[in-house]
């Protein structure tokens, strides 16, 4: 008997009405983005309320994110080569290409996840130590990255997988995966931390084992998928050309979000130096803001697979209708939410602590951060419709130089001289409006140039 994913979740993006198909797509991702992000809320907000030392447990769990996403990050940006590959064959109806990509995804994942074991274990403790988290929270922050990054080779063959899952317009079979897990991860979570009393250890080992579950699902619908993109465990094995191109996408993509990361550490520390207390409320903030993010990030990635559809029909007059419509949602998305997490954000931070001076700090962040984090969604939806058109290696220098290079400059040049946690903030909005921009002219010069040649050859 087979799973639901194939024909009944598959979608056609290069023709017809673009919004509802483009909601179709994006809504059941968004939740699906939600309920992962819920994972590491889980953690945090029973941390909070029922580990021995509630500020402790918060700023060690919340403040370990920027250090997870600047390891996992060139991994991830593979599952991005992925959704553009496989986009392009699953439009064009490739199945031997298609089938040598799903395997070769697959492989890669696994392997990263064992790369990212040994890195995570040798390396944590070590950047903690260069992030200067402080004296009180070092130890737990050291424990839960340990245990967490065992879980790595089921965290990217999940995200592998619901790379592979979007790229044939499916986004519902990963939300009922994740869906699932999620009420594990919650039930593990109270059981480890109450009942046995693991404190940060066992909100990391809740997270691993619910992450495993969603990772094994996901794998088993493709196992039992439509011939075109069906797993086969036997023919798992990196193909050269497949992995070449999945690099060539992917890399770039992955050393962008690095980057980021790197810069986001770097701020990281800057915050540390403030102490627990604002390092917990930063860290509360962060995790709401979260869910912005990921809201609108389910149009940057309903961007890339829309525009890469189209791109391998060459359907390049639907790629603008395309950009211009999830340009639409995504700002619509990120203000109503930006607003609503402002006007509601003392109630809230009150679910992941009752120190009100935290909560203040937890405000600030909002305030500057959230509000308006439109920017930022359609500062990245651009650069999904570049990437969309096989474009990786420009995207990433815009973005080192629009959003990095300058916050960097910023945390070292302006910071010290105005020294504020306003200060640090304040160079988010500003960095996205920058590069949102450059993405947008580098999109109309590559789309312009493509339909010039594509004319010439007709």
């Amino acid at each position: 008997m087979k799973h639901p994913v194939g024909k009944h979740y598959e979608m056609d993006m290069t023709s017809g009405s673009l919004l509802p198909k483009i909601l179709t797509f994006a809504i059941p991702l968004m939740i699906s983005g939600i309920l992962q992000l819920l994972f590491n809320a889980a953690d945090i907000v029973i941390a909070g309320r029922f580990a021995a030392s509630a500020d402790r447990a918060i700023a060690a769990v919340g403040s370990t994110s920027s250090i997870v996403n600047l390891l996992v990050s060139l991994f991830i940006g593979m599952s991005v080569g992925v959704n553009v590959l496989a986009a392009r064959f699953f439009a064009t109806k490739q199945v031997k290409e298609m089938q040598e990509t799903v395997h070769t995804a697959v492989a890669l994942s696994l392997a990263g996840g064992i790369i990212m074991i040994l890195v995570g274990e040798l390396l944590c403790h070590q950047i903690l130590v260069w992030v200067d988290s402080p004296e009180d929270v070092i130890g737990l922050s050291t424990i839960y990255l340990r245990i967490y990054f065992l879980g790595m080779p089921m965290t990217l063959l999940y995200n592998f997988g619901n790379a592979i899952h979007q790229a044939i317009g499916d986004t519902r079979t990963p939300l009922l995966c994740l869906s699932l897990a999620g009420i594990i991860n919650v039930t593990l979570n109270l059981l480890f931390v109450i009942v046995f009393h693991m404190d940060v250890a066992g909100v990391a080992l809740a997270t691993i084992l619910s992450q495993t579950i969603s990772a094994i699902m996901l794998a088993r619908s493709l196992i039992n998928g439509e011939e075109i993109y069906r797993l086969d465990i036997k023919k798992i094995r990196f193909y050269p050309d497949k992995l070449k191109r999945i690099l060539q996408f992917g890399i770039p993509a992955g050393l962008q979000s690095a980057v980021f990361s790197i810069s986001n550490v770097l701020i990281q520390s800057s915050v540390n130096s403030f102490g627990s207390v604002v390092m917990a409320g930063n860290a509360a903030a962060a995790n709401l803001e979260g869910f912005v993010y990921i809201a609108m990030n389910s149009i940057y990635q309903t961007c890339i697979s829309f525009v890469g559809q189209n791109y391998g029909v060459k359907n390049f007059k639907r790629i603008n209708t395309v950009l211009y419509t999830c340009l639409a949602t995504v700002t619509v998305i990120g203000l109503v939410l930006g607003i609503l997490f402002n006007l509601g954000g003392p109630l809230l931070l009150s679910i992941y602590t009752t120190r009100q001076e935290t909560i203040r700090y937890g405000m600030t962040r909002l305030l500057y951060i959230s509000l308006p984090y439109c920017i930022c969604g359609c500062m990245d939806t651009i650069c999904g419709a570049v990437r969309g058109m096989g474009r990786s290696i420009l995207p990433m220098i815009v973005s080192l130089f629009g959003s990095c290079v300058f916050r960097v400059i910023w945390v070292l040049a302006v910071f010290p001289q105005f020294r504020s946690i306003e200060t640090l903030y304040i160079s988010y909005p500003i960095s996205w409006a920058m590069t949102a921009l450059l993405h947008y002219l580098c999109f109309r010069l590559i789309l312009r140039g493509v339909m010039q040649r594509e004319q010439q050859t007709a």
